[in-house]
């Protein structure tokens, strides 16, 4: 399965562990609630979806690699300790609590929420020391004599021996003891994920272009060459920040991200086909409706030229709609507090609510209770309330209507240029009758209807564009799985 199925198994997995009955216990008693065991490629996600579930589920997450420990800090450290039997005393050996048990209840301290997700990568490739540990771990939940709390479920990672010359064969009687999941790399899998957190565009589209340069592993007479789905997402963070300082993007640069010469040269290469793109056909113009006049070259365009115009209006689209999605959290934030400060509820100082706002975002990161898209809402909500600390609550009200107005005036602008790059597509690539035609037109809001932030902005704005298309695409499938369903019938 790919990493999104994964992803749903592992989550649906942690709801029926944590389900309880009327008296409060667990459905699945605790001896019987299996770890999860992923194997899988190295570098696609396993920590990622791992975070994402804790956030979405309101639990902890305490994640290790467990090859960074040894035996003593897995299982602890002896120590003498003095005990009574038959009224004697006799000197025994007893341990210091593990580390990575220890870090369980630190986190359940920080946080204040007592479940969790207690995640182990690596787990198939520890040394030969602890590798006993790893199995009284995976069978009985214990760390030497100290067991994981009630509540944290277990969930471990592996790579498949083709990707580790150190992994290690569990036996039968382990594996019958875990729910393994399978998980294959994908790359529409992740561009779903890629969308959410904003990839650079220059990646997708190359993606798009060049599917088998996603992910790849080889091993020749030069050495081992890789790239994986954890290098493409860094590199892109540094494209930004080097962008954004007008710092070069080069071959060097994304060599030390992708650790195969000949993609990483490539897509270098496509990078800068990729910014000449943007230039020639100004998507600023054409977001605003001033489309280039010399549409026949583009028609008759590459292919690879055409899917990197649709990359360039689906990247600089979706950067609206994630700013959307924020700014609407941050309003919402910002409501919620004059409210309550008009209303008198606890300390009505805005001074006051601001402090408490980033007294509460610090205390979540620390427990690690917060997602970096909510951390940032509520920072810019905080930045926000600085303004209406010398206000009285009247004039905040005005001071937020003025906020929510701005706001509504760029949801408007953004669903101009969504029409916009309908009508631009349209125009270059066919009208609306002949959409079967058009595979620019059907990538394109394939791309939108596939990505969560353009979802929600269309679910809570609307557009008559985007539904115009997709019913056309709806019925032009429809139309050919009649087609098909004729021919069957005549043959």
């Amino acid at each position: 399965m790919n990493i999104d199925q994964a992803k749903e198994e592992v989550k649906n997995a942690v709801r029926a562990y944590l389900s309880k009955d009327e008296t409060g216990q667990y459905e699945i008693p605790v001896e019987r609630q299996r770890p999860i065991l992923l194997m899988g490629p190295p570098g696609i996600g396993k920590t990622a979806i791992m975070e994402q579930i804790a956030h979405d589920l309101g639990i902890n997450l305490v994640a290790y690699t467990i090859t960074h420990h040894t035996r003593q800090s897995a299982i602890g450290l002896p120590m003498i300790a003095t005990k009574s039997y038959g009224g004697k005393e006799y000197s025994v050996t007893e341990y210091t609590m593990s580390e990575i048990v220890a870090s369980v209840y630190d986190q359940i301290e920080k946080s204040g929420v007592k479940e969790g997700i207690l995640f182990l990568d690596e787990i198939n490739c520890v040394s030969e020391t602890l590798a006993p540990t790893m199995l009284q771990f995976l069978q009985y939940k214990t760390f030497g004599s100290h067991r994981i709390p009630d509540g944290f479920i277990i969930v471990t990672a592996g790579n498949p021996a083709r990707f580790n010359k150190s992994v290690r064969d569990f036996d039968i009687v382990t594996l019958d003891r875990v729910r393994q999941i399978n998980i294959e790399e994908d790359f529409d899998a992740w561009k779903n994920y890629a969308y959410k957190v904003g990839i650079h565009g220059a990646i997708l589209a190359y993606l798009e272009i060049k599917k088998d340069n996603f992910y790849s592993i080889k091993t020749d007479v030069d050495g081992r060459s890789f790239v994986t789905a954890r290098g493409w997402e860094d590199l892109s963070r540094v494209m930004k920040v080097h962008e954004k300082l007008g710092i070069p993007v080069d071959e060097n640069l994304c060599s030390q991200y992708l650790q195969n010469h000949d993609i990483a040269r490539d897509f270098a290469t496509y990078y800068e086909l990729y910014l000449r793109y943007n230039e020639v056909y100004k998507i600023p113009d054409i977001l605003e409706g001033r489309f280039p006049e010399d549409k026949e070259s583009l028609r008759k365009g590459s292919f690879d030229e055409k899917l990197s115009i649709i990359g360039l209006l689906t990247d600089a689209l979706m950067g609206e709609f994630r700013d959307f999605a924020r700014q609407q959290a941050v309003q919402k934030t910002l409501f919620e507090i004059i409210k309550e400060v008009a209303a008198g509820d606890g300390d009505s100082s805005f001074a006051a609510r601001r402090k408490q706002l980033l007294d509460d975002v610090a205390s979540r990161k620390e427990a690690g209770m917060i997602d970096r898209d909510s951390e940032k809402s509520l920072l810019m909500a905080a930045d926000a309330l600085s303004e209406c600390e010398k206000l009285s609550a009247d004039e905040a009200k005005k001071w937020f209507t003025n906020r929510e107005d701005e706001r509504q005036a760029k949801i408007k602008k953004t669903g101009e240029h969504l029409s916009n790059s309908f009508a631009f597509l349209e125009e270059t690539f066919g009208d609306s009758e002949a959409l079967t035609g058009s595979q620019e037109m059907v990538i394109f809001l394939t791309e939108l209807s596939s990505a969560y932030h353009s979802l929600k902005f269309v679910r809570e704005t609307g557009n008559e564009a985007y539904y115009k298309y997709n019913k056309l695409l709806l019925l032009s499938d429809r139309k050919k799985e009649l087609q098909d369903l004729a021919q069957k019938l005549v043959f």
